[in-house]
């Protein structure tokens, strides 16, 4: 179906419910025209960090082993690739639990002391369907990371409703793959526009590195050699470089904290650094240029 067919589905279609969600789902996704970075800059890479440390694999009631690797991220990964980051002075979006306030709050003292961002996870990992406790949750989430990074938190990482979101001040997601550009997205009524930084599993780094991974069969699995996803990563940066694009690279500190795969992600940057015109923006740093220069139409919403 392209862009412009607004045929009704045939009598005999057998999956009209999918032609017409397909539609829906069209309608909401706001393509930004004319899109255009601040003057010299070719892309955007953002590099996102979701430091959920064992609070996922303590939802899902992994083994122990599994727990083990979310609190090696928390205690060492974590460390280690902020490290990485800070030598090679790429500011980061670190998507943080509330929760994690109270577990590690001196890697998010160190992260906001070094200029970086931390946006919304939800309170431990999840979203309850009970409106009282999602507002109670996002709540309590926000005021943690933002008693923390000492200013409001503007953005998230989770499928909290967007009506509630922008009632608390958020005006970013990074929770969709719906396109490799920004764009703005409407909530199921056509209301309440909220901005998507879209992030693709391709650049996730669990996808190449997590036996195990949110119990898929072990034969399902597979660990990467790093010069392998060195090569993806690079290729996916030309691409979207030649084109004036966009990256958003999702990472996670158990996973990509151990020391070859740091190794890797910096000699991925510094080769980046090599053209001009590569710009590593925190998630609200690009939001805020995208909503001064690109804002939503009133006819839009």
């Amino acid at each position: 179906m392209t862009s412009s067919d607004t045929t009704a589905p045939a009598r005999d279609d057998p999956f009209p419910s999918l032609v017409d969600m397909a539609r829906f789902q069209r309608s909401r996704r706001i393509p930004i025209p004319d899109f255009a970075y601040p003057e010299g800059v070719k892309i955007a890479v953002n590099f996102t960090l979701d430091f959920d440390a064992m609070l996922l694999r303590r939802l899902l009631n992994e083994p122990w082993g599994q727990k083990a690797k979310g609190e090696f991220g928390g205690r060492v990964g974590v460390w280690r690739i902020m490290e990485m980051f800070d030598a090679e002075e790429v500011k980061v979006t670190l998507f943080t639990p509330g929760r994690i306030c109270e577990l590690y709050p001196e890697v998010l003292k160190d992260v906001v002391k070094n200029g970086h961002e931390l946006a919304d996870h939800m309170w431990e990992h999840e979203v309850y369907p009970d409106p009282e406790i999602e507002d109670a949750h996002l709540t309590r989430t926000l005021a943690a990371l933002s008693a923390v990074q000492g200013k409001p938190v503007t953005g998230t990482r989770s499928s909290h409703t967007p009506g509630l979101l922008k009632s608390k001040g958020v005006v970013y997601n990074s929770f969709s793959s719906a396109s490799d550009m920004p764009f703005y997205e409407l909530d199921a009524q056509g209301a309440n526009p909220i901005l998507q930084l879209p992030f693709h599993y391709a650049l996730d780094d669990a996808m190449y590195f997590s036996f195990g991974w949110l119990d898929t069969p072990n034969d399902a699995q597979r660990v990467m050699d790093v010069d392998e996803v060195f090569e993806i990563w690079w290729a996916a940066f030309l691409q979207q470089y030649r084109q004036g694009g966009y990256l958003n690279f999702l990472l996670h500190p158990f996973v990509s904290g151990h020391a070859m795969r740091v190794d890797m992600l910096q000699r991925l940057i510094q080769r980046m650094k090599t053209l001009p015109g590569v710009w590593f923006p925190t998630c609200d740093a690009l939001a805020r240029h995208i909503m001064t220069t690109h804002p939503m139409t009133p006819e839009a919403k």
